[in-house]
């Protein structure tokens, strides 16, 4: 059976609903294809014995009001949608130097400093705040909403010129790492340690590696005055709700368990898919691919595409995997102090990126019960991007090796959980544990990975666009950041770029605050 559409998304994650939302919001008629039964990719809820629980992104900001620079709120702002907003300040933190309570907002950061005693330092990071403050502006005053990968973006970016010509000295250094303004402002080696943890929670690289654009928006979010930390009420399931009703508004349509096998190529343009069943979906514009640019070469016929092109895709690094413990607790007496997210780091001398060093913790039911039952949290634990896939590889998961690895690669969660409830252990009534393996099955991410792990100022992602006419890519393989804002805005730049200009110049005058 064949059937017709005009544009076609593979993949249900963020990226991928957000370009599919925003194609439907310029009047195309978009399908979603979703091989999995829940939409939203690695950012998908599920339910177990009433538990409600994130498989990945928990910590958010800048979605709770509009106008944003978030790139996420500015596609529910053009979707007509949003979801009930629960907002909190501040972070629990276990370092090696102790316990502290990390508050965002312009002096929250110096306020753990006079804790730990270090109010000498202070200095450096008014100084560090202070040339990250028109980056940070430059980074806001142009949406990412204007970019699109043709020449029209002349066009469209140009149409921010006036506001931007007085940052336009910082552009090279927006695209520099962001260890390079870090090693100009700062030499204590406490505030580089945590500024090193913060590039890595935001792209998987310490701040060496991590592009100074995604530092600079994350200053100007975080370290402003009245800032405050969001969290979707119903967990991050709801953002992917909301996604989904924005595109059925608008005329989309998804379709969940529908499995891509390969993407049709003819003449060397896109024109649908076949689907696992057999199945064939034709595409009269285009084909968007929100899988990762590794499993998105393998939905293709190696000699329809440019040797170079496949070579060099294939030789992009991928960052490392992540492991998940989903916990259902007992919150009998648990202190009324307990936070909802932490952060724990058991030795800087490693390195934030080492493995099993770095350790988060999300507790979103101490902001919005309806996620447990009653007198349960729901505890979600993960490392993150420092889980080799080799040493899962070829494991069956059914086999005494794989569960006896499962316990022994979980040790430092429950040890560092340990920190934040000591008796953790005799409050667990259900333990669900994911690996790489998981990620790759369940989330069809080539070896368990979110993304490439590329060096700022020496690699760069490759965007959207691709040899075949007709297809296009979205997601945390083509925009720098693994994290959610970044892969909102792959999305936004794949719909523009498809978008006939005057519908995009259109689309920015809705956004204009």
């Amino acid at each position: 059976m064949t059937q017709d559409t005009e544009i076609i998304v593979i993949g249900s994650g963020i990226g991928g609903l957000c370009c599919a939302g925003l194609l439907a919001r310029y009047g195309f008629e978009v399908t979603v294809l979703e091989s999995h039964v829940i939409a939203g990719g690695a950012a998908h809820s599920f339910v177990r014995d009433g538990y409600h629980f994130d498989s990945g992104p928990s910590l958010y900001s800048g979605l709770s009001y509009s106008p944003s620079s978030n790139p996420l709120r500015q596609v529910l702002d053009l979707l007509e949608e949003d979801c009930d907003w629960l907002t909190y300040d501040a972070w629990g933190v276990h370092l090696p130097e102790g316990y502290f309570r990390a508050g965002v907002g312009a002096d929250g950061f110096c306020d753990l400093l006079i804790e730990l005693g270090k109010e000498d330092v202070i200095s450096q990071w008014r100084s560090l705040q202070e040339k990250m403050r028109p980056l940070g502006e430059a980074s806001v005053k142009l949406p990412l909403a204007a970019f699109r990968e043709d020449l029209g973006a002349i066009l469209t970016v140009g149409k921010y010129a006036k506001e931007l010509l007085p940052y336009l000295p910082y552009a090279p250094k927006l695209n520099a790492p962001f260890g390079n303004i870090m090693d100009q402002a700062v030499t204590d080696p406490f505030i580089r340690n945590w500024l090193d943890l913060l590039s890595f929670m935001l792209s998987g690289l310490p701040a060496s590696g991590t592009v100074c654009a995604e530092m600079a928006f994350m200053f100007a979010e975080w370290y402003r005055p009245e800032v405050l930390l969001d969290y979707p009420k119903g967990g991050s399931g709801a953002i992917v709700d909301a996604l989904v009703r924005g595109l059925k508004k608008f005329g989309g349509d998804i379709k969940l368990n529908s499995h891509v096998s390969e993407i049709l190529i003819e003449n060397g343009t896109a024109k649908g898919v076949k689907l696992k069943n057999g199945e064939a979906i034709r595409a009269r514009r285009a084909v968007v691919s929100n899988a990762s640019i590794w499993d998105t070469l393998g939905l293709i016929e190696q000699k329809k595409l440019p040797q170079k092109f496949i070579k060099k895709r294939q030789e992009m690094k991928p960052c490392r995997s992540f492991m998940h413990l989903h916990l259902g607790i007992d919150a009998t007496d648990l202190p009324a102090e307990t936070e909802c997210h932490y952060l724990i780091v058991n030795d800087w001398d490693r390195g934030v990126d080492a493995e099993q060093n770095v350790v988060a913790v999300s507790i979103p039911s101490i902001l919005d019960p309806s996620l447990a039952p009653v007198g349960k949290h729901g505890v979600h634990v993960y490392l993150p991007a420092t889980e080799p896939y080799e040493l899962w590889e070829g494991q069956s998961r059914n086999s005494e090796s794989y569960l006896a690895l499962k316990e022994e690669r979980t040790r430092v969660m429950w040890q560092s959980l340990e920190k934040v409830m000591p008796d953790i252990r005799q409050r667990t009534e259900l333990e669900l544990i994911g690996t790489p393996l998981t990620h790759e099955r369940f989330l069809r991410r080539h070896r368990g990975s979110y993304g490439p792990e590329l060096v700022a100022g020496k690699e760069r992602f490759p965007g959207c666009t691709t040899p075949i006419s007709g297809l296009f890519c979205c997601g945390d393989s083509t925009f720098p950041g693994i994290g959610v804002p970044a892969v909102a805005g792959s999305g936004i730049i794949a719909a523009n770029t498809i978008a006939p200009l005057g519908n995009h110049l259109q689309i920015l005058q809705a956004i204009a605050p």
